[in-house]
């Protein structure tokens, strides 16, 4: 994505950075927690010879604004609204990792005859599952500890030490490498603050505290296709197989030994997949 330039259009009040690349059929990537545009960069050029590919980054995140205020999944599916009306854009495929596939939900709930198409990627909201380093993001004291650990001379010594590491032959997987680029984008007080609201608007420290599955049956669901890496530590993989039974006819692409970001652990594969299932659907 080095060769697109990111805009930037005022929403309520305040910056949100996006791509837009691409004529075609519309699809929206949706990114996670800690998560960014970035982390789509290399689908983009894979997908929009013949798609308008748009990707933004949400509000808290990226080069998007980190006001205070609402970051519910609800106000996250609300500005990506506002994001399509200002684009002129009608109806899309919406593609959401993690926290981004809990919006995907919330979205369709909310705007249903937005969406044509519904790809869920290591998502959020199929479970009270999930890791115990975002369940601690809710625990009094947070962000005292979080100012501490993402502080400067902190990371530079992890840093080195990974250096070093690599050095004598350890190489780090798709999901430590987008982990650490989101961990090293909180240095400033804002990105944390904005990243403490995002977890706590989903998580307590029992787990996930928001359950698409509430609505799962409420509405008649889209195509729908569901990727999951069988070794992501960070949500389990068997959320995939619940949704399935809550929608029947989606279709469960489980990507052997990917992590939490299997569309960085085999983008061609992620890519050929969703290609395949927009041109199906």
């Amino acid at each position: 994505m080095a060769r697109l330039t990111p805009q930037k259009v005022e929403l309520h009040g305040h910056e949100l950075s996006y791509v837009d690349s691409g004529t075609g059929p519309v699809v929206l990537f949706i990114h996670g927690i800690l998560g960014s545009q970035r982390q789509w960069s290399h689908l983009v050029d894979r997908i929009d010879d013949d798609h308008r590919v748009v990707v933004p980054d949400l509000f808290g995140h990226g080069e998007s604004a980190k006001p205070t205020g609402d970051y519910s999944l609800s106000s996250h599916a609300a500005t990506l609204r506002d994001l399509l009306d200002h684009l002129g854009i009608e109806r899309v495929t919406l593609v959401g990792h993690s926290l981004g596939g809990g919006i995907a939900m919330q979205f369709y709930y909310l705007f249903p005859d937005r969406v044509e198409r519904l790809v869920l990627v290591s998502s959020g909201g199929l479970g009270r599952e999930v890791n115990l380093v975002l369940r601690s993001a809710t625990l009094p004291g947070a962000a005292q500890v979080l100012g501490v650990i993402a502080s400067a001379p902190v990371l530079e010594r992890v840093e080195a030490l990974g250096r070093g590491a690599q050095k004598v032959g350890w190489r780090p997987g798709a999901d430590i490498g987008a982990i650490w680029r989101g961990f090293t984008s909180l240095g400033d007080r804002e990105s944390r603050r904005a990243f403490l609201a995002t977890t706590r608007a989903v998580i307590d420290f029992g787990g996930q505290s928001i359950s698409a599955h509430d609505h799962l049956g409420a509405v008649q669901s889209p195509p729908t296709l569901i990727v999951w890496g069988s070794k992501d530590r960070m949500i389990p993989a068997w959320h995939a197989i619940s949704a399935q039974k809550a929608v029947p006819g989606c279709q469960v692409e489980l990507f052997e030994g990917a992590g939490h970001f299997p569309h960085l652990d085999d983008p061609d594969r992620f890519a050929r997949v969703l290609r395949d299932f927009m041109a199906a659907a």
